[in-house]
């Protein structure tokens, strides 16, 4: 009885086509550290490290690592500390779930030829889920490296981040406009003796409250 229970499980997988797997620190400068699930402390990390499900990965000052997992690549900046709830390959679709607690990523999501990757990103006050393109994102500011982005606060309406423009959400909540960001930045000094002041511009930086951000984007399989 169970030798055929065992048996079964084991066709049940193949017929998925489903499993778990590991990521990989593929490089690493400075100290990096890994914690694994249910471990007491952190310990130092080497390149080629394996990165299971719920392990812990933490950079410091002037330090980063690049973790490879599946068709994805993160980059982990300095200061960064992040976990990857779950690694899963299905049918050829690939889900991944990563937790970023602080700090700074930059995830390149590069599926091949028919298949799917289903990569989010959630952190104390945004979430981001992509599928097939390059960002950058601190949990407030977004970039968009590669593809197009539909970036949304907790209030107003969703605005559509291009490749090569940024947006970020204000203290209404709201999202900016990257074309005002951009336009912004293009405009010429005031003439000498003008008023530059009396108003807040959509464009420069942001202001330094932290805000709740939702990040949906959605290519489908590649061809």
């Amino acid at each position: 009885m169970k030798k055929t229970l065992v048996v079964v499980l084991m066709l049940c997988v193949i017929v998925s086509g489903g499993f778990a797997q590991n990521a990989v620190i593929k490089e690493l400068t400075g100290e990096v550290e890994l914690k694994p699930a249910g471990a007491a402390a952190f310990v130092p990390a080497q390149t080629g490290d394996e990165v299971a499900p719920n392990t812990i990965v933490s950079t410091g000052f002037k330090s980063t690592a690049i973790i490879a997992v599946g068709s994805s690549e993160i980059t982990v900046r300095p200061l960064t500390r992040l976990s990857l709830a779950e690694i899963q390959t299905a049918s050829g679709s690939e889900n991944l779930n990563m937790n970023l607690q602080s700090g700074r990523v930059k995830v390149d999501v590069k599926p091949p030829a028919g298949t799917r990757t289903n990569f989010t990103v959630q952190s104390p006050s945004a979430t981001a889920s992509v599928r097939g393109t390059s960002f950058e994102f601190d949990t407030r500011r977004l970039k968009v490296l590669e593809g197009k982005v539909t970036f949304r606060g907790n209030r107003g309406m969703a605005v559509l981040v291009a490749a090569g423009r940024e947006s970020y959400v204000g203290k209404e909540s709201k999202v900016a406009n990257p074309s005002d960001i951009a336009d912004s930045s293009l405009q010429p000094p005031p003439p000498p003796g003008s008023d530059s002041g009396g108003g807040s511009s959509t464009g420069g930086a942001p202001p330094s409250v932290d805000f709740g951000v939702n990040i949906q984007y959605d290519l489908g399989p590649r061809d």
